[in-house]
């Protein structure tokens, strides 16, 4: 592992992807103006834990001065109290990961950065009955989730879901499911397939529950789940632009309306926008899988542009499929259905350079598991996984201490000003993606 990480400062592809400020683009602003909270305990509750000070009331900004693991030992973080910015930026390195659990965000106005969340089956049985997702949300809206670390999910890796029908009309179902929320420069990866979920096989990316609206994939990495990368379901409207799909096994993006579940109410027509996506097969792919694939009762209205599907010789992969004989159709559409006024795009030959220096929690300062995904990745290996032990187990971290010096930050965007992150390994050199240059250059 030594060697890699020579290897790496070596390439220049420590990263600096900088948190920015709220643009016309964004959901929320978080906690922004709210008090500072420290996290000075790993304890997974207590005075001084993360779990105290997500549970406190009013807008907050959380910060840590201790690094390290936070062990949930089988259990959930879940955020009930709105207006919070989760800032695990400012941990001493090694940063925080969460471990043997998930996070939850059933509240709205809430950013999280820069954290790793490990599931991990925990030595239980297969079909246990835990089935923990890595993130997720209920009836949750006006989210920003940037530059996170989700591995081996039991459910989902990264998630929005709500109530699928709240009231009468289909505005009502809308306000009331997770809706307006950005998931943007995450590492998805490593789903646990015969795991401990009662189901059986569940290793899957990202789930968007039926009716959610206002969501958008921008620039994540979803590596070696089995399907939903993303799984769209009926009637939810979705943006993706310049994300990297590794080596999915039997889907990749698929949009499905379930009758099963919609028995009784009129399908509504899905409608998703992808421009410069890229799907890459690897050693879990089956031969031939689409890029998009539909099944169910209700038509996906779909715009498309510069996206790439190809196995892992390079060969291209079919753009569309569809799985069940239903009346589902992909409608192909001449315009985007969603506004991309204040989107950098990339063209899709660069995604994959780009996302791999700068997607994930703390590119400047990777741990372990990312090292080992990303290199998968960039060398055409790996593949989908049943147990965390199958890749050398739960990471060992030590644990660190520094103090927060508000005077050494800027609390708008979160950044430290002397452009130094904590954890930075001397000499790495700064590579900033395209899109922020761009915010930098106009101070947002």
């Amino acid at each position: 592992m030594k060697y890699i990480v020579n290897c790496l400062l070596a390439l220049c592809v420590f990263v600096i992807a900088s948190p920015v400020a709220v643009n016309a683009a964004e959901p929320t602003d978080g906690g922004a103006g709210g008090q500072i909270v420290r996290v000075t305990t790993l304890a997974k509750d207590g005075p001084g834990s993360l779990a105290d000070a997500l549970d406190r009331e009013g807008p907050r900004i959380i910060v840590f001065e201790v690094g390290g693991a936070i062990d949930l030992e089988r259990s959930s973080l879940t955020i009930t109290q709105p207006h919070v910015t989760i800032a695990g930026q400012t941990a001493p390195s090694p940063g925080i990961t969460i471990l043997r659990g998930g996070i939850n965000v059933n509240t709205h106005d809430v950013i999280i950065r820069h954290l790793r969340v490990a599931v991990g089956s925990d030595g239980l049985p297969k079909r246990h009955g835990w089935e923990v997702d890595a993130f997720s949300t209920r009836s949750a809206h006006n989210l920003l989730i940037e530059n996170n670390s989700f591995f081996w999910g039991v459910d989902e890796n990264m998630s929005a879901s709500g109530p699928r029908f709240t009231g009468d009309t289909v505005e009502e179902w809308r306000e009331g499911t997770s809706r307006n929320i950005i998931f943007r420069s995450n590492l998805a990866a490593e789903g646990l397939a015969d795991s401990t979920h009662p189901k059986g096989e569940h290793s899957k990316g990202s789930l968007i529950h039926d009716n959610a609206t206002g969501i958008v994939f921008e620039r994540n990495v979803w590596a070696h789940n089995v399907e939903r990368s993303p799984l769209l379901k009926g009637g939810v409207e979705a943006l993706m632009i310049n994300n990297l799909i590794y080596d999915p096994q039997y889907r990749a993006v698929h949009y499905n309306l379930m009758d099963l579940e919609w028995a009784g109410h009129a399908p509504v027509d899905g409608r998703l926008t992808a421009v410069g996506n890229v799907m890459r097969g690897g050693n879990s792919t089956d031969a031939g899988l689409p890029f998009l694939t539909i099944g169910g009762v209700g038509d996906l209205q779909y715009y498309g542009r510069d996206n790439v599907a190809i196995d892992r010789y390079g060969n291209d992969l079919p753009m569309f499929g569809r799985y069940g004989q239903t009346r589902a159709q992909i409608v192909e559409q001449d315009a985007p259905l969603h506004d991309l006024e204040g989107y950098s795009i990339m063209p899709s030959e660069d995604v994959e350079t780009v996302l791999l220096a700068t997607s994930g929690a703390r590119p400047w300062d990777r741990s372990e598991m990312e090292i080992r995904v990303l290199f998968y990745i960039a060398e055409g290996r790996g593949e989908v996984i049943d147990s965390e032990d199958e890749v050398g187990g739960y990471p060992q971290f030590e644990a660190t201490s520094a103090p927060f010096v508000e005077a050494d930050w800027d609390l708008a965007t979160m950044t430290p000003k002397s452009g130094i992150w904590p954890g930075q390994k001397e000499g790495a050199q700064e590579h900033l993606s395209p899109r922020d240059r761009e915010m930098r250059a106009t101070n947002r």
